[in-house]
C-alpha cells in the first residue's frame, strides 16, 4: 500500500448497508453494489480510497495486519478475535442486537444453569460463551458450530446456544425462547493501529466525519 491509498474492510450484509450512510458522511460513495458484484475490490469516488469485501469475521484480521488500513465489525466478532493490534475509537451504533443464551421452550433454564452444574453450548462464539458461564460458576462443554444453531437443542446436541438475536423471529419459527442476556452487541470502527501513525492526515477526517454522523443516528 502506498502512503496515500486507504483501504476499508467490509462485510456485506446489514453492516454494509448501515455503513453507507457513515460513508457517505465522510464523502465516499463506493462504485459498486457488493450485493450486486462479484468484486472483492470496489472503488470509490476518490483514486486513493478503496473498499475490500471479506467475511465479516476476517474484518479485524486484514485490518490488523494491515491489508485495510480501518474497517467495520460487530464487537462479537472483536470479542473473539482478541482486537490485538486494532484501534477501536468508536462505537458506531449500527447493525445493533443481542447475544443471549436460547433454549428450546419447556426446558428448566433456570434449575440447570445453577452455580455447579453442567450444560452443553452450542454457539459460533466459544469465547463470549465461556467467559459468560464461567462468570455465573456454571461448567460448559461447548460445541461449536457455523450455522443452522437453532437446531442444535432441537436435536439434543446441546442444552443450550449462544447466538445473537434481533428480533427473535427465527428462535420463534423453531421452538426456541432466548432466556438469558448476554451482551449488547453493535459495529465498531476499527483501525489499524500503525496507519493511524503513518495516514493520520487521511484518515482522521474520516473517523470524524463518522463520530459525527454516528452522533447524529
Amino acid at each position: 500500500m502506498t502512503d496515500t491509498l486507504l483501504t476499508i474492510a467490509l462485510s456485506k450484509g446489514r453492516i454494509f448497508e448501515e455503513t453507507l450512510p457513515l460513508l457517505a458522511a465522510a464523502g465516499i460513495v463506493p462504485a459498486e453494489e457488493p450485493e450486486k458484484s462479484r468484486k472483492l475490490i470496489i472503488g470509490t469516488n476518490h483514486d486513493n480510497i478503496r473498499l475490500v469485501i471479506v467475511r465479516a469475521t476476517d474484518v479485524p484480521t486484514y485490518v490488523q495486519y494491515g491489508a485495510a488500513d480501518f474497517g467495520i465489525a460487530g464487537k462479537d466478532v472483536l470479542i473473539e478475535h482478541g482486537g490485538d493490534g486494532l484501534y477501536q475509537p468508536l462505537d458506531l451504533h449500527i447493525a445493533s442486537c443481542c447475544m443471549m443464551v436460547a433454549v428450546k421452550k419447556g426446558f428448566d433454564y433456570a434449575a440447570a444453569s445453577k452455580p455447579g452444574s453442567r450444560l452443553r453450548i452450542a454457539t459460533k462464539y466459544p469465547d463470549i460463551a465461556a467467559e459468560h458461564f464461567a462468570d455465573k460458576g456454571v461448567h460448559v462443554d461447548i460445541i461449536k458450530l457455523y450455522g443452522s444453531m437453532e437446531l442444535a437443542p432441537l436435536v439434543g446436541l446441546s442444552d443450550a446456544i449462544v447466538d445473537l438475536v434481533s428480533s427473535g423471529n427465527t428462535l420463534k419459527a423453531n421452538g426456541l425462547e432466548a432466556v438469558e442476556h448476554v451482551a449488547d452487541i453493535s459495529s465498531r470502527l476499527v483501525v489499524n493501529k500503525a496507519a493511524l501513525k503513518t495516514k493520520y492526515a487521511l484518515l482522521n477526517p474520516i473517523i470524524q466525519a463518522f463520530e459525527s454522523a454516528a452522533k447524529a443516528v
